[in-house]
């Protein structure tokens, strides 16, 4: 009770002083205008015939419009410092110890092997990504047990360097989303982080589940619009996901690409709305787009998860996710365009769209140039085909590509986390200069395509912690369409 106590008044306080900060400068001028006007009316300037008192007036008028202009413009959103997840090596494994391990395990087909092995040589991976310990133990322990054990390890790993790296304490920080789509423990991740680093009382938590690998822009779109009503404030969004409860042990053929792609891993971010923040912040959010296509049948159930003929739970891929994901994205640089491309770019897009959808003329609609908007491109390391299409429908360079290829190898498809991995690639490299404009978009289950444009506020380089920094200068390495497995 006293506690409750302690918080309410420290709520009072804040927004008291919150109004006090706000107003009082209007209060001050107009009582010294409302004191002033009896001499004031007196006097006329001269040639103009204009009262002195209406001057008065019309000046604490029209210093009261600009300044609640001011106050109220949206609240700058900075970005402190991001930190990726990185595993031991206990948990570091080979395509060949994967394959050993779905053999080993006794639930698959002589048939779902082969295609589990097709797939690994086909994935894109490397042959250091990571599994959580329930998956390599032998039998395979998938229990809620485990899931909460390799959930801690990961969010536990990010939060704690990101605020080593920040130098942020907990209680400073007034926001906290987390997202994970197929494990939502009770009490919740929020709960887990809280109780581990003795958040204050008044923290206003989130939990995003169910919302797919785009949950993570979904985050920090909802981290944004509280940092906008919060003054003041801090916000730290931790994006992961589990795949203790992500692993398939059936031979659904649909069910079984997510065993060849998902990966151990997850990204802490700290948001400010401090205005001094901004001499050490990274960046500042410029855009955020939120794209939901769930509306259309076949795109709602593109991606889901569902129980197989054996009562076996994994995550089911339509035939159709390609399709979907093109038409998400279509809607979604519709929606970015006009605010970052410049206007011949717009026009060139217009155009062609009048002519084909109006006048039905047999062209191709013009797909605007993004990078004379934008330097930097994270796109959701989901697959092979995902980053192919758009290479290909984007028109980018592999140049621009090599982040999120880079990352499908080191990490593997770590969901929502993955852009971030991407981005600390950008910083490890050194390619992040002041001024640099980032665009991250990701899809996600439902279906969803998001994205975020960031704008650098000063050039990132002597990255000493990062996930990529010990290991940075063997990349970029060459990864053929197809990589044998050998047993």
């Amino acid at each position: 009770m006293e506690d409750k106590k302690l918080i309410f008044k420290a709520n009072y306080l804040k927004l008291f002083y919150h109004h006090f900060i706000t107003y009082s400068p209007h209060l001050f001028l107009i009582t010294i205008v409302v004191l002033l006007l009896p001499h004031l009316s007196t006097l006329v300037i001269p040639n103009l015939g204009i009262k002195l008192s209406t001057l008065a007036i019309a000046f604490t008028l029209l210093v009261c419009m600009v300044t609640i202009c001011i106050m109220n413009r949206p609240r700058p959103v900075y970005l402190i410092d991001l930190t990726g997840y990185k595993p031991s090596d206990a948990h570091k494994v080979t395509r060949r110890t994967i394959l050993k391990q779905f053999v080993d395990c006794g639930e698959f087909t002589e048939e779902s092997l082969v295609f589990q092995r097709r797939m690994l040589e086909r994935s894109g991976l490397g042959e250091a990504t990571y599994f959580p310990k329930s998956l390599l133990s032998m039998p395979i322990d998938t229990c809620l047990t485990t899931a909460k054990e390799e959930a801690e390890t990961v969010i536990f790993g990010a939060v704690d360097e990101i605020l080593r790296k920040t130098g942020v304490h907990a209680k400073e920080i007034g926001v906290l989303v987390v997202n994970c789509s197929l494990y939502n423990p009770t009490p919740s991740y929020t709960a887990m982080i809280v109780n581990r680093y003795k958040f204050r009382g008044d923290v206003i938590c989130y939990n995003l589940g169910g919302m797919g690998c785009s949950a993570g822009l979904i985050a920090i779109d909802l981290a944004k619009n509280l940092l906008q009503v919060h003054p003041n404030s801090y916000a730290l969004v931790v994006s992961t996901e589990n795949m203790t409860l992500n692993g398939y042990l059936g031979n659904n053929r649909s069910m079984l690409v997510t065993n060849s792609l998902f990966r151990m891993g997850g990204a802490a971010i700290l948001l400010s709305n401090r205005r001094s923040d901004r001499h050490r912040a990274k960046y500042r959010l410029i855009h955020t787009v939120r794209i939901h296509k769930g509306a259309d049948d076949r795109s709602y159930s593109c991606v889901t998860q569902e129980e197989d003929t054996d009562g076996k739970i994994g995550v089911s891929l339509s035939k159709d996710l390609m399709i979907v994901a093109g038409e998400a994205l279509k809607t979604n640089i519709t929606a970015l365009g006009p605010l970052i491309l410049p206007i011949s770019e717009q026009l060139l897009f217009l155009a062609t769209t009048i002519l084909k959808k109006i006048f039905k003329f047999n062209i191709k609609t013009y797909i605007p140039d993004f990078k004379l908007a934008l330097e930097h491109f994270c796109i959701h390391a989901g697959g092979r085909g995902v980053l192919d299409e758009l290479e290909k429908n984007i028109n980018l360079s592999p140049w621009h590509m090599e982040p999120s290829r880079m990352t499908l190898y080191r990490f593997g498809n770590t969901s929502s986390s993955s852009l971030w991995y991407e981005l600390a690639y950008c910083e490890a490299k050194g390619r992040i200069k002041k001024g640099d404009r980032v665009w991250q978009i990701a899809f996600g289950s439902g279906f969803k395509c998001n994205s975020a444009v960031w704008v650098a506020l000063r050039t990132v380089d002597g990255v000493k912690e990062n996930p990529w920094v010990d290991e940075i200068s063997k990349f970029p390495v060459h990864v053929p369409k197809v990589v044998p497995l050998l047993m």
